[in-house]
């Protein structure tokens, strides 16, 4: 048997039904689709469905016990932070003396109270820490104190060694804790734990370096040798020798303030802070430095500048090279490595030996025209403009303020 061979061009002009404007071929309609009930697939909203967060990377359950949308809403609006760790009943107690100036905890601080963690959590025991009355508790609790005793704002404020000192004995007296623990630090702690010790006729072991449950160490003999000892009752504890927790957080319960015993009277009648010319600080213990870089040209302003805010000025390398600061001003990994509270860059673009002597820096501020410079990247606070305008600005700002006038122009 054979078969006519097909002619697709005979097949489309008898199909075609029009030829202008535009050629129409009619093929016919093609088969409709059973109906069926059967919703169509969206593959998308299976996916978004069976998302399982379980970390970093994304994974799917096809087993179908995947929790629901409507039950992952509200595990998203449940809180993500740790849970709170309440210690009811301690077998013991751990007091810790934060030295807070200005009524804020510092790092050392964290270190101090993660130091009283060391040792109460070997044991079953709580870290029960000395805090102003103004202070709230979310910074303790993420510290890791069970328990707070708040007493005078002015202790901490103002130099009254003899005062804290009275307090922490009251303390020590009511609470009968098994360590005591201060900070190794020029902000106050060497001085009353010094203090403390020698009202309670106890050996103080000072400068911990090395902190477990069952001993404390330091250098000895010029870092020749290390002194080991079993956890004293009183101890300081030098900075960096115990890590701040992480990522946890406790109840910081505040419990009532010991009474006060009568001590003898103080012998600090009258204590103030004394008017120093900043420049007069080495750089690496300068608490706020104003820096100039090469975007600077006029040093006279600069110069007000730094008076104006009481800060110590410092410099780029550039900048020293070029003899408009002393060599010893010069900030970075060939300069001096600082530690500010605040550092204040004026013009400068942000070199990578530069951005390493403020790797310690807490607070960051930058002036300069390129809005993409690595200072600019790295600076809390950032100002795009030129440095040359805004000192001026600065100048007269500040002094409004010490006048106690308040005019913005």
């Amino acid at each position: 048997m054979t078969r006519r061979r097909r002619d697709p061009r005979a097949e489309a002009l008898a199909l075609t039904t029009s030829t202008e404007p535009r050629r129409r071929i009619a093929r016919g309609n093609p088969p409709a689709a059973p109906a069926t009930n059967r919703r169509r697939r969206d593959p998308r909203a299976e996916r978004a469905a069976s998302s399982v967060q379980a970390g970093a990377r994304l994974r799917y359950d096809r087993s179908g016990s995947a929790p629901s949308a409507q039950a992952r809403s509200h595990e998203a609006a449940a809180p993500s932070g740790p849970a709170v760790r309440i210690v009811e009943d301690p077998a013991f107690l751990v007091l810790v003396v934060p030295d807070q100036p200005r009524g804020e905890l510092t790092a050392h601080d964290r270190q101090l109270v993660a130091a009283g963690r060391v040792l109460a959590d070997a044991g079953g025991g709580a870290v029960v820490v000395l805090a102003p009355d103004q202070a709230t508790t979310t910074d303790f609790a993420e510290a890791g104190a069970d328990r707070l005793i708040k007493v005078d704002f002015e202790l901490f404020t103002d130099y009254c060694p003899e005062r804290r000192a009275a307090s922490v004995l009251d303390a020590v007296e009511t609470l009968k804790p098994r360590h005591v623990l201060f900070a190794e630090s020029a902000d106050g702690g060497a001085d009353i734990a010094r203090r403390v010790a020698a009202a309670m006729g106890e050996r103080l072991f000072p400068g911990v370096q090395n902190l477990t449950p069952t001993k404390a160490g330091r250098r000895a003999r010029g870092g020749s040798s290390e002194l080991i000892h079993a956890p004293a009752r009183l101890m300081t504890i030098a900075l960096d020798a115990v890590p701040p927790l992480e990522d946890a957080r406790h109840e910081a319960r505040v419990i009532p303030a010991p009474p006060r015993n009568p001590h003898s009277a103080p012998g600090i009648r009258d204590a103030r802070p004394l008017a120093v010319d900043p420049d007069r600080f080495s750089l690496a213990e300068a608490d706020f430095i104003v820096s100039a870089g090469n975007g600077i040209t006029d040093w006279q302003d600069f110069a007000e500048l730094a008076e104006a805010l009481g800060a110590t000025r410092g410099g780029s390398r550039v900048v020293c090279d070029a003899g408009h600061l002393p060599r010893d001003r010069q900030i970075g990994a060939s300069g001096t490595l600082v530690t500010a509270r605040c550092y204040f860059a004026l013009g400068i673009a942000g070199a990578p030996q530069h951005l390493q002597g403020i790797t310690e820096v807490k607070h960051v501020i930058a002036v300069n025209t390129d809005l993409h410079a690595e200072m600019i990247k790295r600076a809390d606070l950032a100002i795009v403009a030129d440095a040359q305008a805004v000192m001026p600005a600065l100048i007269r700002y500040a002094r409004e303020r010490r006048n106690g006038t308040n005019r913005h122009d």
